[in-house]
């Protein structure tokens, strides 16, 4: 089955780890080893083969470059704004190499989606080179090798703000659009410069009201995860434009500010929002402690992960509300994952759990992809032109 992944830092391993994520996840484990300078070295989930052989075919990925807000902050970042857009154009590049090699496809627009999963459906064949000129092999339906001669398909991916410190200004916001940003969540950790966010109280500072207003104005998804509880409430009131939750967990099972309150979870579900769950084992289970604990001695199982989606589920009454955001590239790797997963082509068995559970077939296919792709044709009615300049 087709799954979408709402939040994947694809850039951030390829140029900050300097993963080749075109290359199988054993090579890129090997390379990495012998390094001690993060935690998951040696122990990553994500590279390019491994979505495609789990079938996670379209993904939100990431552009993410926070700044520095004092001399000794705890939460590392760079030290202008000038610097942090300078990284995001850099991963911007990278994005840009994917797809002139055919390994990704930036989706923009209702029109632009739904070729993509066309595509998909019915692969373009690949001529071989024996073959008579003209002539093209038989395409197996619903396969992304046709032939033994056939190219892989492309990823498709939703370019995504995690943080919204590197604006230098709300016209780099325009820029973004215009080159394909779709989505943007204005925090990260700690505080930033439009918004505050995971460890933070306060609300918005003013410039991140303006923000809210030209994500509207342009047409850009709110992404609420990371906001303060203060910022979480004050963007559902300001902002009008399409909201989701893109990597979240729940509250009532992990008590953590990074986590939605069922109040909240209530308030997106109301604003047709869809919650993504994440699979950072500090998010699924109480208690965990970071380079203590291990998935073993913790006893991670997806079953967690299955409990905070369930959560949201019976909030909501239904299951269009939820899917995945693994987060699996996260500066984390297996060391922090449940049992299950030793890479990101272990996400089908989250819906083996539904399965299990008795979802039925349409519910796990909307946790599987539906209901993000009901969102993203709810919030692109028409195709997506570029940005008028004010």
């Amino acid at each position: 089955m087709l799954l979408f992944d709402a939040h994947l830092d694809l850039a951030m391993n390829a140029l900050e780890w300097n993963r080749d994520l075109t290359r199988p996840l054993a090579e890129i484990r090997a390379r990495e080893a012998h390094l001690r300078d993060r935690p998951d070295r040696g122990h990553g989930t994500v590279c390019f083969p491994e979505l495609r052989r789990g079938g996670v075919r379209l993904v939100v990925a990431t552009q993410i470059a926070r700044v520095e807000h004092h001399a000794y902050s705890p939460v590392p970042g760079w030290a202008s704004p000038a610097q942090a857009w300078a990284m995001t154009q850099a991963q911007r590049a990278w994005y840009q190499t994917q797809e002139d090699s055919g390994e990704l496809l930036c989706i923009t627009s209702r029109d632009s989606l739904d070729t993509f999963l066309a595509r998909l459906d019915n692969p373009a064949p690949v001529p071989s080179d024996d073959a008579p000129h003209g002539s093209n092999p038989p395409a197996t339906p619903g396969s992304d090798t046709p032939s033994s001669n056939a190219a892989p398909a492309p990823i498709g991916f939703i370019l995504s703000l995690e943080g919204a410190d590197s604006l230098i200004d709300l016209h780099h916001l325009e820029r973004a659009w215009n080159y394909g940003l779709r989505v943007v969540g204005p925090a990260h950790y700690g505080p930033g410069r439009y918004a505050n966010g995971t460890g933070t109280t306060e609300g918005f500072p003013p410039g991140g009201r303006e923000l809210l207003r030209e994500m509207d104005r342009l047409g850009c998804i709110l992404d609420v995860t990371h906001l303060s509880d203060a910022c979480f409430r004050q963007a559902l009131d300001l902002f009008q434009g399409p909201v989701w939750a893109s990597h979240h967990n729940c509250r009532a099972l992990v008590p953590h500010q990074r986590q939605l309150d069922d109040a909240m979870i209530r308030e997106l579900v109301r604003r047709d929002a869809v919650i993504g769950i994440a699979l950072d084992a500090w998010m699924l289970v109480p208690g965990w402690e970071r380079s203590k604990s291990t998935p073993q001695t913790a006893g991670l199982t997806l079953q967690h992960a299955l409990d905070h989606l369930d959560h949201i589920c019976q909030i909501a009454g239904n299951a269009r509300h939820v899917g995945i955001g693994s987060d699996l590239d996260g500066a984390f790797g297996t060391e922090q994952t449940p049992q299950e997963v030793g890479s990101v082509a272990d996400l089908p068995r989250l819906l083996d759990g539904l399965a299990a559970r008795g979802y039925t077939p349409d519910d796990i296919q909307g946790v599987a992809h539906a209901n993000f792709i009901r969102f993203l044709r709810n919030a692109w009615p028409t195709p997506a032109a570029p940005a008028q300049e004010r």
